[in-house]
């Protein structure tokens, strides 16, 4: 049985919908619809080429990881009491870090070829008229993961760093390992890369007619629940500064996606 990849309710059915312009392509060529075979060929070769652009960048700044490594590593052992200073336990402790240093900053740095790669994927499915969105879609996304990561790096783990560090006292010193130390700040920085991927998601999703403003609106209260939940599970603190530190911005995130879904959204038609 064939299958049209990512084929959504009110997709034209009828043989002469092969005529419209706006019919959603079927297949590289346009020549059928993809089979469930051609679906995993097709994600395996996305997956492929966005491993090798990981790993590209993963290459790349292996060459600068002394300056990437004092970039991030330094601030956090400025803020450490006076005398204070990141230690590792472990022999191969500082070895994995420099490779995970590595591999975050290669994630960043290839992030937009590989939303390249999710959009090719996705595009078999959609309408002529939407595939015109992908420079859009890998623009704004690229630049809400670097965005995320950046707010996550200059605002908000400082933040987080600085409540943990004040718990030092007389009879307390603060003395981080570096694995724990940049696990957390990994975590952060991939969870705020995410969560600010939302304006994208609204505002594709309210292009092909799934999402709209007045519904958005309409549920706001509800909206911002699920934020401080999605805040309270993916900050270290749970409760404290990180906490507030996100879901802040992801309420304004979900307001410029209101917009974005009001000013972009799918045109309702008028019945005949």
């Amino acid at each position: 049985m064939a299958l049209v990849p990512f084929s959504r309710p009110g997709s034209p059915s009828d043989p002469d919908d092969d005529l419209d312009p706006e019919a959603p392509a079927t297949g590289e060529d346009g020549g059928g619809a993809m089979s469930f075979l051609d679906h995993l060929d097709e994600l395996r070769r996305r997956i492929i080429w966005a491993v090798a652009s990981l790993a590209a960048g993963f290459l790349i700044c292996c060459f600068f990881i002394q300056q990437i490594f004092d970039f991030i590593m330094r601030p956090l052992q400025q803020m450490l009491p006076k005398g204070g200073t990141l230690v590792y336990t472990d022999p191969s402790e500082a070895f994995i870090l420099y490779i995970k240093l590595a591999a975050i900053g290669g994630l960043i740095l290839a992030s937009p070829a590989i939303f390249t790669q999710l959009w090719l994927f996705i595009a078999p499915g959609l309408y002529s008229h939407e595939k015109k969105w992908a420079i859009p879609f890998v623009m704004m996304s690229s630049f809400f993961f670097v965005a995320g990561a950046a707010f996550s790096h200059y605002i908000v783990f400082p933040m987080t760093w600085r409540f943990f560090v004040g718990f030092t006292t007389d009879y307390l010193t603060f003395m981080p390992r570096i694995e724990p130390a940049f696990s957390m700040y990994m975590g952060m920085l991939l969870s705020f890369g995410a969560v600010f991927q939302m304006p994208t998601l609204v505002l594709f999703l309210a292009r092909m007619g799934v999402l709209t403003a007045r519904f958005m609106l309409k549920n706001t209260k509800y909206a911002f629940l699920i934020i401080v939940i999605i805040s309270a599970v993916v900050t270290p603190d749970g409760g404290g500064v990180s906490l507030i530190a996100m879901s802040g911005p992801l309420f304004v995130l979900y307001l410029f996606s209101i917009g974005l879904a009001w000013m972009f959204g799918k045109p309702k038609r008028i019945a005949d």
